[in-house]
């Protein structure tokens, strides 16, 4: 009798601990996933430059597309490297803030002769799977972390992070630092004179 309660409370523990989140760590198994994408647009040349109208069409998609901090601009031009082409989109994206991009990703598709290929890369952050509320309430005598767990904050931090490739490479220092800026705290700390040095303050239970 003692045996087979003894297996149905073993077997019960094993369910109880399937159920749970196999993370027994506190890093949380929900981690932001970084993807890349491509945007094409396919413009007419002239022959200084683009064409006529061509860089007002550039300046649309743009707009369509939001450009911003975070996106990278090429120009594929078929094998070519027609400078003022660059020049005419360059003149575009800077009304952005961007730079162009000295090489241009590979893409689907030919260019058809007389265009050349306006490429918008843009990576995003997002962590898949998230909410989780899989997890039934109850203990977990594995002490794995629930389902849900770090859902949250990784989600903002995808949500609020300028450039998502910051996510992978990180950011390197630029070695710009100015010591005389970074030291003025330290300064005022030690220039202050400590409370201690002055004269005691006399305290009294008159009043005036």
């Amino acid at each position: 009798m003692r045996a087979s309660h003894l297996a149905t409370l073993i077997g019960m523990s094993a369910a109880l601990a399937a159920c749970g989140t196999q993370n027994r760590g506190v890093e949380s198994v929900h981690q932001p996933v970084v993807s890349k994408s491509n945007y094409v647009l396919d413009v007419n040349s002239g022959y200084e430059g683009l064409a006529p109208g061509e860089s007002s069409r550039v300046a649309g998609w743009f707009e369509s597309l939001r450009l911003g901090y975070g996106d990278r601009v090429s120009v594929d031009a078929a094998g070519g490297s027609d400078a003022a082409v660059r020049e005419a989109v360059a003149d575009v994206a800077s009304r952005y803030g961007l730079l162009i991009d000295p090489t241009a990703p590979v893409t689907s598709g030919e260019i058809a002769p007389g265009k050349v290929r306006v490429v918008v890369s843009r990576t995003t952050a997002k962590v898949p799977n998230c909410p989780d509320w899989s997890d039934k309430a109850g203990n977990d005598f594995n002490s794995n972390t629930m389902a849900n767990y770090g859902c949250s904050i990784n989600s903002n931090l995808a949500a609020m992070v300028a450039n998502p490739e910051d996510l992978i490479y990180g950011q390197r220092a630029t070695g710009a630092n100015d010591a005389s800026t970074a030291s003025k705290a330290i300064k005022s700390y030690r220039d202050k004179a400590p409370t201690g040095a002055g004269p005691l303050k006399q305290e009294g239970s008159r009043s005036n």
